[in-house]
């Protein structure tokens, strides 16, 4: 099943002052997952412009942008709910852009030398997330990367209820409010996710390479591939 896009905006837009002190409670390995994938961004080549695609507040944009100095980050998410926080987090920093609109279908201008996203693209059913996979390989420069930290499901069943089991027990025990835990049961039924086995086959047809997997959490991991060139 597709989304209405709007379903999506709607459900972010209305958590958007929240999701930030949210976000260490609901993602147990928190440290680890974004730290992961912001090591990775060393790996580029002269990162002149980087796209982050469901930006939401712009927590991983404003990472990059302090170990990359004089970046062009272009954050594109639904919410403008969202957006608007990150403008805030991110109003010291030069050469920044603010797109309010869906990525999957936006038309894009020009290149990139990275292509960022965290978890964000669960919400793309299987063609959804082919479409997009084609999409930042035709807009990342010869060479550039392909950073998406994001959820999956459990190779089978019975693992993808042990991940969500894990999870369920971590942020039972965070402190957040009841209220918090069922937006967040409202959120997972939004996801679309695919194993990490589809998402690397999707990658590969795609056309990158070099494709890894460099952290893994249960159901959390970081994805990496590579345009060749």
């Amino acid at each position: 099943m597709v989304l209405d896009p709007e379903i999506i905006k709607f459900h972010f837009d209305s958590v958007a002052n929240q999701y930030d002190g949210q976000r260490k409670q609901l993602i147990p390995c928190f440290d680890d997952f974004y730290g992961s994938a912001l090591k990775l961004t060393n790996i580029a080549v002269n990162p002149v412009r980087v796209l982050d695609l469901g930006a939401g507040t712009g927590l991983f944009s404003e990472m990059i942008a302090k170990v990359h100095p004089g970046i062009d980050i272009t954050l594109i998410d639904l919410s403008d709910e969202m957006l608007e926080i990150a403008r805030q987090r991110l109003r010291d920093f030069p050469n920044v852009t603010y797109i309010i609109a869906d990525y999957l279908n936006y038309p894009y201008e020009g290149s990139y030398d990275m292509v960022v996203s965290s978890l964000s693209i669960h919400h793309l059913d299987s063609s959804e997330k082919k479409q997009l996979f084609g999409k930042v390989y035709e807009l990342l420069k010869p060479g550039g990367i392909f950073i998406n930290a994001d959820q999956v499901l459990g190779p089978d069943l019975r693992m993808d209820t042990f991940y969500k089991g894990e999870w369920r027990v971590a942020i039972n025990n965070s402190g957040l409010s009841y209220e918090e835990l069922d937006q967040a049961d409202q959120r997972t039924r939004l996801d679309k996710m695919s194993t990490l086995e589809e998402h690397i086959e999707l990658m590969k047809k795609a056309g990158f390479s070099s494709i890894d997997v460099v952290y893994k959490a249960y159901s959390f991991a970081v994805m990496f591939g590579r345009k060749p060139g």
